[in-house]
Protein backbone atom coordinates (compact mmCIF):
# COMPACT_ATOMS: atom_id res chain seq x y z
CA UNK A 1 0.00 0.00 0.00
CA UNK A 2 1.36 3.27 -1.14
CA UNK A 3 1.36 5.57 2.29
CA UNK A 4 -0.42 9.06 0.88
CA UNK A 5 0.86 10.93 3.24
CA UNK A 6 4.82 10.89 2.98
CA UNK A 7 6.26 13.56 0.86
CA UNK A 8 6.84 12.56 -2.47
CA UNK A 9 11.33 12.78 -3.22
CA UNK A 10 11.79 15.33 -6.28
CA UNK A 11 11.45 13.55 -9.73
CA UNK A 12 8.61 11.27 -7.92
CA UNK A 13 4.97 10.98 -8.17
CA UNK A 14 2.82 12.71 -5.94
CA UNK A 15 0.13 10.84 -3.88
CA UNK A 16 -2.73 12.85 -6.39
CA UNK A 17 -1.02 11.47 -9.22
CA UNK A 18 -0.78 7.64 -7.97
CA UNK A 19 -4.23 7.62 -6.97
CA UNK A 20 -5.40 9.30 -10.36
CA UNK A 21 -3.11 7.03 -11.84
CA UNK A 22 -4.38 3.69 -10.08
CA UNK A 23 -7.90 4.73 -10.37
CA UNK A 24 -7.62 5.21 -14.38
CA UNK A 25 -5.66 2.11 -14.97
CA UNK A 26 -8.16 0.19 -13.36
CA UNK A 27 -11.34 1.72 -15.16
CA UNK A 28 -9.32 1.34 -18.37
CA UNK A 29 -9.06 -2.64 -17.39
CA UNK A 30 -12.62 -2.78 -17.09
CA UNK A 31 -13.68 -0.65 -20.16
CA UNK A 32 -11.42 -2.83 -22.17
CA UNK A 33 -12.88 -6.09 -21.15
CA UNK A 34 -16.59 -5.03 -21.54
CA UNK A 35 -15.60 -3.64 -24.87
CA UNK A 36 -14.14 -7.02 -26.22
CA UNK A 37 -16.92 -8.89 -24.55
CA UNK A 38 -18.91 -7.04 -26.54
CA UNK A 39 -17.28 -7.59 -29.48
CA UNK A 40 -17.16 -10.96 -28.91
CA UNK A 41 -20.37 -11.67 -28.26
CA UNK A 42 -21.55 -9.61 -31.02
CA UNK A 43 -19.21 -11.88 -33.63
CA UNK A 44 -19.99 -14.73 -31.85
CA UNK A 45 -23.59 -14.81 -31.86
CA UNK A 46 -23.55 -15.06 -28.36
CA UNK A 47 -25.68 -12.49 -27.98
CA UNK A 48 -28.46 -10.96 -29.98
CA UNK A 49 -27.48 -8.10 -32.47
CA UNK A 50 -29.30 -4.29 -32.50
CA UNK A 51 -27.93 -3.62 -35.78
CA UNK A 52 -26.97 -6.97 -37.97
CA UNK A 53 -23.69 -6.67 -39.51
CA UNK A 54 -25.46 -6.64 -42.96
CA UNK A 55 -26.81 -3.82 -42.71
CA UNK A 56 -24.77 -1.07 -41.15
CA UNK A 57 -23.04 -0.27 -44.28
CA UNK A 58 -26.28 1.13 -45.65
CA UNK A 59 -27.87 2.80 -42.49
CA UNK A 60 -24.38 4.35 -42.02
CA UNK A 61 -24.96 6.52 -44.63
CA UNK A 62 -28.20 7.51 -43.29
CA UNK A 63 -29.13 10.85 -41.54
CA UNK A 64 -29.41 10.10 -37.79
CA UNK A 65 -33.02 10.75 -37.59
CA UNK A 66 -33.32 7.84 -40.26
CA UNK A 67 -30.77 5.89 -38.82
CA UNK A 68 -32.55 5.94 -35.22
CA UNK A 69 -36.00 5.23 -36.60
CA UNK A 70 -35.08 1.95 -38.71
CA UNK A 71 -32.45 0.53 -36.33
CA UNK A 72 -34.62 0.96 -33.10
CA UNK A 73 -31.38 2.72 -31.62
CA UNK A 74 -32.45 4.65 -28.54
CA UNK A 75 -30.89 8.56 -27.86
CA UNK A 76 -29.56 9.61 -24.57
CA UNK A 77 -29.20 7.11 -21.28
CA UNK A 78 -31.75 4.94 -22.86
CA UNK A 79 -29.40 2.94 -25.04
CA UNK A 80 -28.21 1.44 -21.56
CA UNK A 81 -31.16 -0.92 -21.87
CA UNK A 82 -30.34 -2.93 -24.90
CA UNK A 83 -27.15 -3.89 -23.58
CA UNK A 84 -27.80 -7.33 -23.66
CA UNK A 85 -27.26 -6.97 -27.32
CA UNK A 86 -23.24 -7.66 -28.42
CA UNK A 87 -23.08 -4.46 -30.41
CA UNK A 88 -24.78 -1.84 -27.82
CA UNK A 89 -23.03 -3.98 -25.13
CA UNK A 90 -19.67 -2.76 -26.84
CA UNK A 91 -20.83 1.06 -26.46
CA UNK A 92 -21.27 0.47 -22.80
CA UNK A 93 -16.82 -0.53 -22.42
CA UNK A 94 -16.78 2.57 -25.02
CA UNK A 95 -19.03 4.96 -22.27
CA UNK A 96 -17.01 3.65 -19.34
CA UNK A 97 -13.46 4.32 -21.26
CA UNK A 98 -14.71 7.92 -21.84
CA UNK A 99 -16.17 8.14 -18.11
CA UNK A 100 -12.87 7.46 -15.66
CA UNK A 101 -12.38 10.44 -15.33
CA UNK A 102 -14.85 11.72 -13.15
CA UNK A 103 -14.35 8.94 -10.74
CA UNK A 104 -10.28 9.84 -11.02
CA UNK A 105 -10.90 13.21 -9.96
CA UNK A 106 -13.79 12.86 -7.37
CA UNK A 107 -10.77 10.77 -5.82
CA UNK A 108 -8.86 13.60 -5.53
CA UNK A 109 -11.50 15.60 -3.17
CA UNK A 110 -10.25 13.85 0.16
CA UNK A 111 -6.63 14.42 -0.69
CA UNK A 112 -6.64 17.91 -1.03
CA UNK A 113 -9.60 18.14 1.74
CA UNK A 114 -6.88 17.08 4.36
CA UNK A 115 -4.16 19.15 2.95
CA UNK A 116 -6.45 22.34 2.88
CA UNK A 117 -5.45 23.18 -0.70
CA UNK A 118 -8.54 25.06 -1.24
CA UNK A 119 -7.59 25.94 -4.74
CA UNK A 120 -7.11 22.85 -6.45
CA UNK A 121 -9.88 21.62 -4.16
CA UNK A 122 -12.53 24.23 -5.98
CA UNK A 123 -10.96 23.38 -9.37
CA UNK A 124 -11.78 19.25 -9.19
CA UNK A 125 -15.27 19.64 -7.91
CA UNK A 126 -16.30 22.41 -10.44
CA UNK A 127 -14.06 20.28 -12.99
CA UNK A 128 -15.89 17.09 -11.68
CA UNK A 129 -19.36 18.84 -11.97
CA UNK A 130 -18.95 20.04 -15.28
CA UNK A 131 -17.77 16.81 -17.01
CA UNK A 132 -20.96 15.20 -14.97
CA UNK A 133 -23.00 17.65 -16.29
CA UNK A 134 -21.93 17.06 -19.78
CA UNK A 135 -22.25 13.43 -19.52
CA UNK A 136 -25.69 13.94 -18.51
CA UNK A 137 -27.18 15.13 -21.87
CA UNK A 138 -29.29 18.16 -19.82
CA UNK A 139 -27.49 20.76 -22.77
CA UNK A 140 -28.23 18.79 -24.98
CA UNK A 141 -30.54 21.35 -27.90
CA UNK A 142 -33.01 19.45 -29.80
Amino acid sequence: MVDMSATPRPGSPSPEQLRYAGILGGGLKAGLVVLIAGFAAALTGALPLQVPFETLSRLWALPVGDYLRETGAQTGWDWLALTGNGDVLGLAGIALLAGISIPCLLALVPLYAARKDWKYLVITVLLSGVLTLAASGILVSH
